[in-house]
């Protein structure tokens, strides 16, 4: 009787404590989710509406004249396309040198490893600064170009010691079979590493695509032409400087076409389609982001 009562409580303590953890996950899903669907009706009610404050749960007016607007505007469509170039070139750089420089400090066999794995990091905790890098990028004749932008940050320290400890996993005597049948550093690194790796090379991918998309600061510095500008700086002129000058033609004619429109639907719709990429990548890759990060952080 005894030991069914404590069974029973226990039952009783689990069901309140899987009820406490479920709300709790659904009120953060919530407020996490909520900014992103407010900028979506935003972006596509009525201007009227959105100046008195009405639009809180649901769209009123909705349509997609501020998506319009936005594509019509060059500035917007060629900043987008330097974005996509930028995100593109950029994680492609930095996946091949974070491997390049991962699996070579993951090998017990290269001397000198530990030395240079402590200069590595010793750049994580320590670097010149804006003025010193500016300074380095503008001797090596990069600014106002596509490399400033992806050159720079080539290597993260931190994902590269996540990249070496995943290699390190990889059991050593496929390398040595590798060595058996004639094959060099190269092409083990290629043929066996590589294919073995595709959890953490796709949590890297994720991770360097997104730094890449959000970020605006490099080309803020080094970016001289608005023509070479992302479309993080146009969005952050718009939210942060309130500047959509670029596009109060386009506003204006909408709204003589009888669209109502205003600065806000015009923000919060460049907003929407510049985290949309990044909405749409990430379902497919995140089997892959929970394996990537826990095998790549079980030793150092």
């Amino acid at each position: 009787m005894v030991t069914g009562k404590l069974a029973g409580k226990r039952r009783e303590g689990s069901v309140l404590f899987d009820l406490f953890n479920y709300s709790l996950l659904i009120i953060l899903c919530l407020a996490i989710l909520y900014p992103l669907y407010y900028m979506l009706i935003i972006s596509v009610s009525d201007g009227h509406a959105v100046i008195r404050g009405d639009v809180k749960w649901f769209p009123i007016g909705a349509s997609l004249a501020a998506y319009k607007v936005i594509l019509q505007d060059p500035s917007i469509v060629t900043s987008y396309k330097n974005t996509l170039i930028y995100t593109i070139t950029g994680t492609f750089i930095n996946l091949s040198a974070t491997a390049l420089c991962a699996y070579p400090l993951s090998r017990n066999k290269f001397y000198g490893r530990t030395v240079f794995t402590g200069f590595i990091i010793f750049t994580m905790f320590f670097e010149g600064g804006i003025i010193p890098n500016y300074i380095v990028v503008d001797g090596l004749g990069l600014l106002n170009t596509l490399w400033a932008i992806v050159l720079p940050p080539a290597i993260n320290v931190w994902y590269m010691i996540i990249m070496r400890t995943f290699f390190q996993q990889i059991p050593g005597e496929l390398h040595e079979s590798g060595y058996m049948d004639g094959a060099n550093d190269l092409q083990i690194f290629w043929k066996i590493v590589l294919p073995l790796s595709v959890p953490v090379l796709a949590t890297m991918i994720l991770f360097y695509s997104v730094w890449h998309w959000n970020s605006f600061f490099p080309a803020l510095l080094y970016l001289n032409e608005n023509a070479k500008y992302p479309v993080q700086i146009i969005m952050r002129n718009m939210v942060i400087q309130g500047d959509i000058s670029q596009t109060q033609s386009a506003v204006a004619e909408s709204s003589a076409a009888g669209a109502n429109i205003t600065g806000m639907n015009i923000k919060y719709a460049v907003i929407f389609i510049t985290i949309l990429p990044i909405l749409v990548v990430y379902p497919f890759i995140q089997r892959y982001f929970v394996k990537g990060m826990m095998v790549g952080s079980l030793k150092g």
